[in-house]
């Protein structure tokens, strides 16, 4: 993920370009938080990807808690600034 954006297809197959707000690893993970070029609202989406980009799901809830526990801090950083 060395872009600062990626296309990915929503559940319509409609193929979107997402700006990637930042990326970061858990142990031997990978993970990619981003949004729409555009956004309506403040949603953020994430996923896991592999070596060669390829995102990949976010399989349990404990892995759930840890994205979003790092996107507050995110969030909260970007606040004080």
């Amino acid at each position: 993920m060395e872009s600062n954006t990626m296309f990915i297809q929503d559940e319509n197959g409609v193929e979107k370009e997402m700006r990637i707000l930042f990326t970061f690893e858990n142990g031997d993970k990978k993970y990619v938080v981003f949004q729409e070029m555009n956004p309506v609202d403040d949603e953020v989406f994430a996923s896991a990807y592999d070596e060669d980009g390829s995102l990949l799901p976010v399989e349990t809830d404990q892995e759930w808690e840890m994205i979003e526990e790092v996107i507050m801090a995110f969030a909260e950083d970007n606040e004080s600034v």
